[in-house]
């Protein structure tokens, strides 16, 4: 499995709530369109309201590429930096847990 945590710093409130519409309809593609995406969790951050975590997991490297690729994600990451003061991104090396199979 591939996985990774990102966590966003939307710029103001009001790049929140467009930063929320713009996840809300990417994931739904996610949803429908991604079978190798095993997990894609949002988050909001309890005490701060401009930040967002997301988790996510994939089937393998592969599956996280298939992702990058597809249209919806191609609009969210081209559409996403003009609402956003920082993105950090650590990458994950699955070890083990419980609905992973590892």
């Amino acid at each position: 499995m591939f996985g990774l945590v990102v966590r966003f710093t939307c710029k103001d409130e009001q790049s929140a709530r467009a930063f929320d519409q713009l996840v809300s309809e990417t994931v739904d593609k996610i949803r429908t369109d991604e079978p190798g995406t095993l997990v894609y969790a949002v988050h909001k951050v309890d005490g701060q309201p401009l930040q967002r975590m997301f988790y996510e997991l994939y089937r393998d490297r592969a599956a996280f590429d298939a992702h990058e690729e597809q249209t919806h994600t191609r609009r969210f990451l081209g559409a996403r930096d003009e609402l956003l003061a920082s993105v950090e991104v650590d990458w994950l090396d699955l070890q083990t847990g419980k609905g992973t199979d590892g």
